[in-house]
């Protein structure tokens, strides 16, 4: 049987996506550290899941995960877990910060690494690294950590596309770069969007779309993707400004 490994699975992107391969045939293996969220959502799958709790801040635990799941044979990893944190730079929780560049950035890269390692052995496999649309953007006033991790996302997985293309392997990364998205993001950053965003079910719908089809950037909506292009044209300064007005009225 195909099996995929999805990260932060307990709730929003991470679990729509894991019921929507769990629809494609794929075994999940579902991961984040809320282990009665991910045995209710194991109880909805049709197929047998495995949960294997985790806290992925910590690198001795993303390793753990991969030495644990090596039986299954994983061919697609969703490379989700991930948070913000909003605030003056200047007064927001150095603790929180770096947790959330451990979740952010190191558990992506390593778990990237780890897996991608094994699917190359194999020359198959996918992997779908979860950023945002702020890693499309040059910075991001008041939430300038969480731009600057997601800004990492994309560029990582840029360049190891480009490798693996270079190579002419079957391994494929991509990175979702979405919008707003409708899940509880807003309740842990402790924020509101100012702009209505698309369902999770919606996200992720387009995000394995795209990654089977090996697209590199999976931007859902044509909002997105129409303001994603105009982003190209505008000076970097002007969408810093933006970004910080925006998130000004996320400000609870």
């Amino acid at each position: 049987m195909k099996t995929a490994l999805v990260t932060g699975a307990s709730s929003g992107i991470g679990s729509q996506i894991a019921r929507r391969l769990d629809s494609l045939g794929f075994r999940v293996i579902l991961t984040a550290r809320r282990t009665d969220r991910l045995e209710a959502l194991a109880a909805e799958l049709e197929n047998e899941a495995v949960i294997i709790p985790a806290d992925l801040s910590r690198r001795e635990e993303c390793e753990r995960l991969h030495s644990e799941t090596q039986q299954y044979g994983v061919s697609v990893l969703i490379n989700n877990a991930g948070f913000g944190v909003i605030g003056d730079f200047d007064k927001t929780e150095l603790d929180r910060e770096l947790s959330m560049i451990d979740v952010n950035v190191s558990a992506v890269h390593i778990l990237m690494k780890l897996y991608l390692r094994d699917m190359l052995e194999k020359d198959r496999g996918y992997i779908l690294n979860v950023a945002s649309s702020a890693g499309l953007m040059p910075g991001g006033p008041l939430m300038a950590g969480y731009y600057a991790s997601k800004a990492y996302v994309v560029s990582l997985t840029r360049s190891v596309a480009q490798e693996l293309r270079d190579r002419g392997s079957r391994v494929s990364v991509s990175a979702l770069c979405p919008g707003p998205v409708e899940t509880e993001f807003n309740e842990v950053a402790d924020c509101e969007f100012a702009v209505k965003g698309i369902s999770p079910e919606e996200c992720a719908e387009e995000a394995l779309k795209g990654l089977f089809a090996r697209k590199t950037l999976i931007i859902p909506s044509a909002g997105m993707k129409a303001a994603a292009g105009m982003m190209r044209f505008a000076p970097d300064r002007l969408l810093v400004s933006a970004a910080g007005k925006v998130q000004k009225k996320k400000l609870r």
